[in-house]
């Protein structure tokens, strides 16, 4: 759902050291292109600079690579988004809309590891730029990870981007705002691929529904004119989807959105009725898109949460029981609901524990698909 626009702190980078010997500064980036930089894997909508960096939008992006030696830099010119770097798996630094620079990451054991950054912020308005690890002294970046085997997709709005799941409370005016609150990678599935051990993408956009956006803001627009894109904030743009992009699962998560507000004076549907009749042939649609994208094989889940007495859920169960009717078996329904989550995130968004509930509420409706990973 749409909150208020955010209070922007003064731009700033933080950096948290988490292990012992561990010292992360910053510095100016070299301006040698380093081939070694490139040698990094993503499963995120990126587009290639003539610079060498690669540019995106959406939450929760990766990059992963390998390296030896006792520490890597981490090359990135953005001062919009915020970025975990995690080396063997822990998180050694936050960066705080970091700038055009290169982190590092020092006093490491001189042996192999393995570095991940992962931006923790919605971006719609402008983008980050990653222009790839770079080695200390004496080290080197060795060949890219492998793609993982299992592959999973996730579409949807602030619910499915982690908005604001770090707060702790539902008015987070006073304690740094959304965007600092934010984790993508907290995400209930962020969490859940994890746990699959599957690469995966957050096309998520906060605000956006699936014909009506929150409270009927930004007429003429939904989630599905953006969907296509890499960059979100550039009319037209389109993300070419790699050869090796084939997700077995693909979760939608819209319509809280359409439905959690009521109709106002002059929007385009005079009743309720007529706004579930265009959200429901617009999903389908929709589906048809990625049935089109994805294939035969691919679950296509459609997923709906407890909004009171609007008839959200029951309209997305409708929609799955008319595909399976029509012969697509592939075609899932997921409700979820539990009554120990506290919506303590920004704006009553669920918290990192309540994704953490929903992660595993996931994960068990996924063991009951016959998944061919």
């Amino acid at each position: 759902m749409q909150p208020s626009p955010p209070r922007r702190l003064s731009r700033r980078t933080l950096v948290t050291a988490t292990a012992a010997g561990l010292v992360a500064a910053v510095a100016a980036p070299s301006r040698a292109a380093d081939a070694a930089s490139t040698r990094f894997h993503t499963a995120g909508r990126v587009k290639a600079a003539d610079d060498g960096f690669v540019r995106y939008s959406w939450p929760g992006i990766y990059f992963e690579a390998r390296f030896r030696g006792t520490g890597v830099g981490v090359r990135l010119d953005d001062s919009v988004n915020d970025y975990d770097v995690q080396v063997d798996g822990t998180t050694t630094a936050t960066l705080v809309t970091p700038g055009r620079t290169t982190a590092w990451i020092r006093g490491l054991p001189d042996t192999e590891h393995r570095v991940r950054l992962v931006k923790r912020t919605e971006s719609p308005w402008g983008e980050g730029r990653f222009g790839g690890f770079v080695a200390a002294a004496g080290g080197a970046i060795l060949a890219r990870p492998a793609a993982r085997r299992r592959q999973i997709e996730f579409i949807g709005d602030s619910y499915t981007a982690g908005y604001g799941n770090l707060s702790g409370t539902r008015d987070c005016s006073s304690n740094g705002g959304v965007d600092r609150n934010t984790d993508s990678d907290l995400s209930f599935g962020a969490l859940t691929a994890r746990r699959l051990g599957a690469d995966h993408q957050i096309n998520a956009f906060s605000g956006r529904g699936m014909v009506r956006n929150y409270n009927g803001s930004s007429p003429g627009t939904d989630f599905r004119t953006y969907y296509d894109r890499a960059l979100l904030s550039v009319e037209g743009d389109v993300w070419h989807k790699p050869a090796d992009w084939r997700p077995r699962v693909v979760v939608i998560g819209l319509g809280l959105n359409d439905f959690s507000t009521p109709l106002n004076p002059g929007e385009r549907w005079g009743t309720q009725a007529e706004l579930v009749s265009a959200y429901e042939s617009a999903y389908h649609g929709f589906l048809d898109k990625l049935r089109a994208r994805y294939g035969p094989r691919t679950f296509l889940v459609v997923s709906a949460t407890n909004l009171g007495s609007s008839p959200f859920a029951e309209t997305v169960e409708r929609i799955a029981r008319t595909r399976n009717a029509q012969g697509d078996e592939r075609v899932a329904h997921w409700y979820y609901d539990d009554p120990a989550l506290d919506h303590l995130g920004c704006d009553w968004h669920p918290s990192a524990r309540d994704h953490r509930i929903i992660s595993g509420l996931l994960d068990d409706y996924l063991a009951t698909l016959p998944l061919c990973w």
